[in-house]
C-alpha cells in the first residue's frame, strides 16, 4: 500500500516525509521533477510486547510505501500550474495526504503570498475533481460510440456506471463520497480516480500557531462537513527533530512536553483506518512479525499472505487475540481459558490475531 503526499511548495511536505521516513531529503528536493519514495516500518506494541515474550532473533513490522510527490510551484505568470505529470504521479497512490501550511516563515514565503490552508485544500480538491471530470468525459464519449457499433457487453455495464459518477462530479463532490458495489469497483480501479482515493489532511502547524490549532482544524472540517475529511494537525519542524532521535531519547523528550502520540503514529494509523487495513500477527521463538491485510480478509486469504502454500493447501488456523495471549501469558493458558481455537476457512481474521496456520 502506498501513501501518497501531496502539497503546494514550502507546505513541509518534504518535512513530513523526512519524519516518517527517518530519512534527510532536501527541502529543495520539492522544487525538482524527482519523486522520492520510501518503505516504513509501521509501529506496533502489540508486535513489541510479543517479541519481549519470545525474544526471537527476527522481529518483522508491517510496512507501507510513502512517496513524496514534488511540490506544486508558482509557474512565471505567478500562478500555481498542475501539470499532466504531477497527476500521474499522484494516480500511483492508494491513498493521499494533502499536505497544507499554517506557519509564517519569511524565508520561505508561501507561493500565493499568504498562509491560507482552506485556500490551498480548496485548490487541490478542486484540481482534482476538474482532472476526474475530464477522465469520465472522454470514457462516457468513447462508450458511447462503442455502443452505437456493436452491443459491448463490458461498455454496456461500464456506461451507466460512469453517468453516475459523471453526474455526482457535476455537483463538485469527489467520488470517495459514492456507495460502489465490489462489481462496480473492479470496473473503477482501472481508472485510478483521484478523488475516490482515500483522504487525509495534514495541516502543518508551527510553535506559534498552538493556539490556533483548533480553530484551524475546525474550520476545515465545517467548510469539507460534506466529504468526511480525516484532519491532522502536526508540527513538522518538532516532529521531524523527534524522528532523529533515539526511541528511548524521543520517549523521555515527549513525556517531558506531555505528548502522548508521535504525529508518525497519527498519520500512520490513520492510513491504515482510511484504507480500510489492519494487522495479525505470527509469533514464536524463530520470528515475530506483522501483516497487513484488508478488513473482513478470511483466515484463508490471510495464509495466503504469508505463503501462497499456505492458501492453497489450507487446513485450518489455531487463532487466539493479542489481548488474550498477554493476560494469559501462554498458548497453553488460553487453551485451558477457551479462547485458544481452531477456525475454518471462512473465519474472518480481526486485528491483533495471533494466526498459526495448518496446511497440508
Amino acid at each position: 500500500m502506498q501513501i501518497g503526499l501531496v502539497g503546494l511548495q514550502y507546505s513541509g511536505k518534504t518535512t513530513l516525509f523526512n519524519t516518517l521516513t527517518k530519512t534527510q531529503q532536501s527541502e529543495a528536493g520539492t522544487q525538482a521533477d524527482k519523486a522520492n519514495l520510501a518503505v516504513v516500518k509501521v509501529p506496533d506494541e502489540r508486535l513489541d510486547k510479543s517479541a519481549a515474550v519470545f525474544n526471537p532473533p527476527k522481529k518483522v513490522y508491517a510496512t507501507i510505501e510513502v512517496y513524496d510527490i514534488p511540490g506544486l510551484r508558482v509557474s512565471e505568470d505567478g500562478k500555481v500550474k498542475i501539470t499532466s505529470e504531477f497527476l500521474n504521479n499522484v494516480k500511483n497512490n492508494d491513498s493521499l495526504f494533502y499536505v497544507v501550511r499554517q506557519f509564517n516563515n519569511d524565508a520561505v514565503p508561501h507561493p500565493e503570498g499568504s498562509v491560507n490552508p482552506l485556500r490551498d485544500l480548496e485548490f487541490l480538491e478542486t484540481e482534482f475533481l476538474l482532472a476526474d471530470m475530464a477522465l469520465l468525459e472522454t470514457r462516457k464519449e468513447r462508450l458511447t460510440k462503442e455502443l452505437q457499433k456493436s452491443k459491448n457487453e463490458q461498455a454496456k455495464r461500464e456506461l451507466p456506471l460512469i453517468e453516475k459518477c459523471l453526474e455526482h462530479i457535476e455537483k463538485e463532490l469527489p467520488l470517495r463520497l459514492l456507495a460502489f458495489d465490489e462489481t462496480e469497483k473492479k470496473l473503477l480501479a482501472a481508472y485510478q480516480f483521484l478523488t475516490l482515493k482515500p483522504l487525509v489532511v495534514a495541516v502543518n502547524f508551527d510553535e506559534d500557531s498552538i493556539d490556533k490549532v483548533e480553530s484551524v482544524v475546525s474550520e476545515i472540517e465545517k467548510a469539507f462537513d460534506k466529504y468526511t475529511l480525516t484532519v491532522i494537525p502536526f508540527f513538522a519542524k518538532f516532529e521531524y527533530e523527534l524522528s532523529q532521535m533515539s526511541d528511548e531519547e524521543a520517549e523521555a523528550f515527549m513525556q517531558e512536553f506531555g505528548i502522548s502520540e508521535s504525529a508518525l503514529n497519527k498519520i500512520l494509523k490513520t492510513s491504515y483506518q482510511v484504507l480500510g487495513l489492519q494487522s495479525f500477527l505470527t509469533v514464536g521463538e524463530d520470528e515475530c512479525r506483522a501483516w497487513t491485510i484488508k478488513k473482513n480478509t478470511t483466515a484463508q486469504e490471510a495464509a495466503g499472505v504469508i505463503h501462497t502454500d499456505f492458501y492453497n493447501k489450507f487446513i485450518r488456523a489455531e487463532v487466539v487475540h493479542y489481548d488474550d495471549f498477554m493476560h494469559y501469558g501462554s498458548f497453553q493458558k488460553c487453551k485451558e481459558a477457551g479462547v485458544w481455537r481452531l477456525e475454518g476457512k471462512d473465519y474472518i481474521v480481526k486485528d491483533g490475531d495471533i494466526l498459526s496456520i495448518r496446511h497440508s
